[in-house]
């Protein structure tokens, strides 16, 4: 991997738990629980191939609209993520961090990830950013809420959530389980992203999966509009 051009920073919309257990006659909880669990073995394997920061998008702000069972799922298999990366992070010198809302977390799982942020904070070469309730838009809105005056691009940069990453802008983002859109995420950030769609499921994209996307990335030509 040294010969090929890395990425800093990917980003992975992480899809496809529910029809990964939907085809398996299994249910959907589980699909969940072996996403989460990949998340693990990824962010292992990014930190191995010299990857800066990995962010997974694990919850939208439209992720509310299923059902309470599920959600309370989802909320409990991130507190178990966040048990799970804190011993990581300190052990491998990686910084915690959250993007999105945390007001409407449950108030376990939001004094976790306060206490992971807390405790990593001064780690400043790696980074594992978990997107959870969040929204592109909903991202951008509160930005602009908080500005008192939009002047440049580097003002608006300064108020999103990604602000405290040293590579804010994702150079590469992939989505899994087939589907060929952002749907709205880092709508700011991924302007000059490049896009890697596989058609793997959440939990059948493993650490070789991820090795391809960053190989094929290093032979992209990246021009930035020149």
């Amino acid at each position: 991997m040294d010969s090929i051009l890395l990425p800093n920073h990917i980003a992975i919309i992480a899809d496809g738990n529910r029809r990964w257990a939907k085809e398996r006659n299994i249910p959907s909880f589980e699909g969940h629980r072996r996403g989460f669990e990949n998340i693990k073995a990824l962010s292992k394997k990014a930190k191995q191939l010299g990857i800066r920061i990995i962010t997974f998008w694990v919850f939208s702000t439209e992720n509310w609209k299923r059902t309470e069972d599920e959600v309370g799922y989802l909320m409990k298999l991130a507190e178990k993520v966040i048990d799970v990366q804190i011993k990581e992070a300190v052990e491998g010198e990686t910084r915690i961090v959250h993007i999105g809302r945390k007001d409407r977390l449950p108030e376990p799982l939001k004094k976790k990830i306060e206490k992971a942020e807390k405790i990593t904070k001064h780690f400043a070469k790696y980074f594992f950013v978990i997107a959870l309730d969040y929204g592109g838009h909903d991202e951008i809105m509160r930005a602009v809420q908080k500005m008192k005056d939009i002047k440049t691009e580097k003002i608006i940069d300064d108020y999103l959530d990604t602000h405290i990453l040293p590579y804010p802008n994702p150079d590469l983002i992939i989505r899994t389980s087939g589907e060929k859109r952002l749907s709205g995420f880092m709508t700011w950030q991924s302007a000059y992203s490049e896009y890697y769609f596989s058609d793997l499921l959440f939990p059948d994209f493993g650490p070789e999966a991820l090795e391809k996307a960053v190989i094929e990335y290093g032979d992209r030509k990246r021009r930035f509009g020149i």
